[in-house]
């Protein structure tokens, strides 16, 4: 689901305020032909709810899924996805590009 980055970071603040666990992850890098930006978010819940977007395809998925992980634990991640990666048709970068997806929890 594509967002303002604003209304994603704002989303992300307020539930932490409601108490949810949440994630942040943010584009970092980008190789080649990258759907989204550096600099583009989504904000992930404890209950996989999510806003904004990384990629505008599957590595959304693959994104969230790593987000539980880190609101779980704490530690954050930096994810590459990409045609040099066995999974990068699974994701959707089948189309030659690579992103780096940083992945943080929210205090």
């Amino acid at each position: 689901m594509f967002a303002r980055e604003e209304d994603v970071l704002e989303a992300a603040a307020g539930w932490r305020r409601e108490g949810r666990g949440v994630a942040l992850a943010t584009v970092v890098e980008t190789w080649g032909s990258a759907p989204r930006p550096v600099g583009s978010h989504l904000a992930i819940d404890e209950a996989g709810n999510f806003l904004g977007s990384v990629s505008g395809g599957c590595v959304e998925g693959a994104v969230v899924a790593e987000a539980a992980e880190v609101i779980a634990d704490g530690a954050p991640r930096l994810l590459e996805f990409g045609v040099a990666d066995e999974t990068a048709w699974q994701v959707g970068l089948s189309c030659g590009g690579r992103i780096a997806v940083y992945v943080e929890k929210v205090a």
